[in-house]
């Protein structure tokens, strides 16, 4: 696809240090990270919200005094909280779970650079993920920071194992439009593929939203075209249908 003048850019909930080497080899030209709040572009960031110190500090006091273990996620690393190795381990099994062999991750191997002995409260963050105890732990945290985006991962409903506290007002669809109007690109010309609930502000900003073949019905609806499943090579049979390969 990049042979003929495409341009390929991750677009994911993860910060920057969370895009491994072996990804970027893979070739790409860039990245929208923290689900919106990062933009880089061949190297050049054009774009970067972060959480404010004081509200790093706030959000961690609050998940603290709730026995909630969290990991801070920046484009400079991933800070651990005292605990979260131990309390989030079952969480990390349950989502990194193999459906066809049953193998599953601990925490060190689905964070390989993940610091457990750092400073969690910081100016450069992104967004602060956290372990669910209960779904009810997710409707705290929308009532405790009600000027912030609260929102769940790793399962929908009652069946989520995270909740994660961002800025508000940003999402996918924003910056994959800040990122058009930087590029001075057609809009005409843009694609976006994705799986879960959170990529659909992303199919609405594209002229053509994909969804993969294990998104969920709701994904699904709202997307223009549905490939295979990412196991089933989702990604280049839809590259190959939509002539972008």
């Amino acid at each position: 696809s990049r042979t003929k003048g495409n341009k390929i850019l991750f677009c994911t909930g993860r910060s920057k240090a969370e895009i491994y080497p072996e990804l970027w080899e893979i070739g790409f030209d860039g990245m929208v990270g923290g689900n919106g709040s990062y933009i880089e572009f061949e190297n050049e960031e054009i774009y970067h919200k972060t959480l404010t110190k004081e509200q790093c500090e706030e959000i961690i006091d609050w998940l603290y005094n709730n026995n909630l273990e969290f990991y801070i996620e920046s484009n400079g690393g991933l800070f651990a909280s005292k605990n979260f190795e131990k309390v989030g381990e079952p969480a990390i099994e349950k989502y990194s779970r193999n459906p066809v062999d049953g193998s599953i991750m601990t925490i060190r191997q689905a964070f390989p650079e993940m610091i457990f002995d750092g400073d969690v409260i910081r100016d450069d963050v992104n967004k602060i993920s956290f372990v669910l105890n209960s779904y009810d732990d997710y409707l705290k945290a929308v009532e405790r920071f009600p000027d912030l985006q609260v929102g769940t991962w790793g399962g929908a409903g009652n069946d989520a194992l995270f909740g994660d506290i961002a800025l508000k007002g940003i999402n996918k669809g924003k910056a994959i439009t800040k990122l058009v109007e930087y590029l001075n690109a057609n809009p005409l010309t843009t694609y976006a593929f994705g799986d879960g609930a959170v990529d659909i502000p992303m199919f609405e900003a594209a002229n053509t939203g994909i969804a993969m073949g294990n998104s969920s019905l709701e994904v699904k609806q709202r997307a223009d075209f549905v490939t295979d499943d990412v196991d089933e090579n989702g990604l280049i049979n839809a590259f190959k249908a939509l002539g972008l390969s």
